[in-house]
C-alpha cells in the first residue's frame, strides 16, 4: 500500500521535497500551504489539496512540516491538536529549538500522536534530486515509520537519537557550514590580494573537496575527544597537524605581507590539534 503523506509548507525547500513525493508511485500525497495557488499547482500534478493543516493531517500516516520557525511549527501542531488524528506521526523538518521539539512531542504523545524532529541538509537542489540528508530525532519505532515518507527526497536518513537530538545534530552540521563560510571569505581575500580571482579559488576548492571530502573528512573517529595513543588513526592525524600548522603559519605570514587580516587562520592554529584528536579539546574559549 502507498504511504499516505501530508505536507505543510511549500516554500523553496518544501516544494522541492513535496515535488519528489508527488512523483513517487508509492506515496499518496496531500499538501497544504497558506498560498492556495501553490496548492493548486500540486493538485495539477496529482496531489490531494487541503484547505487547512487539519485537513492535510486528517487521513495520512506522516505529516511533514517545513515552515519557517518555532512559532509557525507551534501553530501547525496546535491545529493538529485541535483535530487529533490517532497514530499520526508529525515530522518537523524546520530547524527549530531542540527544546521546542522536546516540548511538542510530549503534548502530541498525550493526544495519541507522535513527533520526530527531522531537519534536513542539502538545499533545494538536494531535495529536487533526492539527495537530502534527514537527521531524525525520535524513538526507534517513529524513525522506522517515517522512512518511507522520506525516501523519495532523501539520500540518507540518519536516526541520531531521541527527539531533540535531530535538531542538535543539524546545529552541529551548520556550525561547520557557516564557520567554513567565514574561513572561505578570509581565504578569498587572501587569494585576491595575491592576484588570484576568488572564483578560480572556488573552482579549486570545490574540485579538491570533492576528492578529499573537505572538512568532513576528519569526522571519521567515534569520539570528538583526544585519541588514545593506540588508535591507528592517530599517527596519520598527527602528521596532518604538522602539515596544517606549517601551512597555516605560511598563510598567516602571507596575510601579514599582503595586509590581509587572518583571524580565522590565527584561531585555527591553536585549535587544529584538538580538531584532529591529537590534543585534548579546549575547556573554555
Amino acid at each position: 500500500m502507498a504511504v499516505r503523506v501530508g505536507f505543510v509548507g511549500l516554500g523553496q525547500m518544501g516544494a522541492a521535497m513535496a515535488g519528489r513525493l508527488v512523483e513517487d508511485e508509492g506515496v499518496e500525497l496531500t499538501v497544504f500551504d497558506v498560498r492556495p495557488e501553490v496548492v493548486e499547482d500540486f493538485v495539477a500534478k496529482g496531489a490531494n489539496g487541503a484547505s487547512s493543516v487539519a485537513e492535510a493531517a486528517a487521513d495520512v500516516d506522516v505529516l511533514s512540516v517545513m515552515v519557517v520557525d518555532d512559532a509557525q511549527v507551534r501553530d501547525v501542531v496546535e491545529q493538529v491538536l485541535a483535530a487529533p488524528v490517532p497514530g499520526l506521526l508529525v515530522a518537523v523538518h524546520s530547524t527549530i529549538s531542540p527544546a521546542t521539539a522536546e516540548e511538542l512531542v510530549v503534548t502530541l504523545q498525550a493526544a495519541g500522536m507522535d513527533l520526530v524532529d527531522a531537519p534536513v541538509s542539502g538545499g533545494s537542489m538536494g531535495a529536487a534530486t533526492g539527495r537530502l540528508v534527514a537527521m531524525v530525532g525520535g524513538s526507534d519505532e517513529a524513525a522506522a515509520r517515517c522512512r518511507e515518507a522520506f525516501d523519495p527526497w532523501a539520500g540518507l536518513v540518519a536516526h541520531v537519537g531521541p527527539v531533540g537530538v535531530g535538531t542538535r545534530c543539524k546545529l552541529a552540521r551548520n556550525l561547520l557550514h557557516f564557520c567554513a563560510f567565514a574561513a572561505a571569505g578570509e581565504a578569498a581575500r587572501l587569494a585576491e590580494a595575491a592576484g588570484v580571482d576568488p572564483s578560480v579559488l572556488g573552482d579549486i576548492v570545490r574540485k579538491t573537496d570533492a576528492i578529499t571530502g573537505g572538512p568532513g573528512a576528519i569526522l571519521i573517529r567515534p569520539t570528538a575527544g583526544e585519541m588514545d595513543d593506540a588508535d591507528p588513526l592517530k599517527p596519520y592525524l598527527a602528521h596532518a597537524q604538522v602539515l596544517g600548522i606549517k601551512d597555516l603559519e605560511l598563510a598567516i605570514a602571507a596575510g601579514d605581507e599582503l595586509g590581509v587580516p587572518t583571524l580565522m587562520a590565527d584561531r585555527a592554529l591553536g585549535l587544529l590539534g584538538a580538531a584532529l584528536g591529537v590534543e585534548a579539546p579546549p575547556t573554555e574559549g
